[in-house]
């Protein structure tokens, strides 16, 4: 008989946890593909730091073309399929892998791993960093997702973490 070891359940929590961030990149991605106007527009707000605090010794940083405005979306649309991609990839082997021996399934995070990769860049390097610290979206009332970005990058490392150590056997 097939017993539920702790090694099991950690195993099966990877796997649960991969799902659950996959879940959440395929909701942010119907929300852009199917809401593109009201999500593009937060990103030219962003972007032009039209809502922000008149600071006038940084509004030189603000991008007010339409057409860039586009094109950064549309990056970050790309950026927010691909990490949704690599971590379905991931879940997948994990799942896959799940009765592997350690080394197999420690070779199958590879892809959880990029994919969790990307999403940090996205909501930590693009909004946290960029967003709040050179486009000054903390200051605004209406467009700072400051807290939002910061909240998914309060999931999202510490899972990548967890899904890289190796406590499996």
């Amino acid at each position: 008989m097939n017993t539920l070891t702790t090694d099991k359940i950690i195993r099966f929590s990877k796997v649960i946890l991969m799902s659950y961030i996959s879940f959440f990149g395929l909701l942010v991605m119907y929300s852009n593909f199917t809401d593109y106007a009201s999500n593009y527009e937060y990103v030219g707000h962003v972007l032009s730091m039209d809502t922000t605090q008149h600071n006038l010794s940084i509004r030189y940083r603000a991008i007010t073309s339409p057409m860039l405005h586009h094109r950064i979306y549309w990056l970050i649309i790309t950026l927010e399929v691909t990490y949704t991609a690599f971590c379905l990839l991931g879940t997948y082997h994990l799942l896959k892998n799940i009765n592997a021996s350690k080394e197999k399934f420690h070779e199958a995070k590879r892809f959880s791993i990029i994919g969790l990769l990307i999403a940090l860049f996205i909501y930590y390097l693009c909004l946290q960093v960029i967003g709040v610290e050179w486009f000054d979206m903390d200051t605004s009332q209406t467009w700072n997702a400051k807290d939002w970005a910061r909240h998914i990058v309060d999931v999202i490392f510490p899972l990548l973490i967890y899904i890289v150590i190796r406590v499996e056997r």
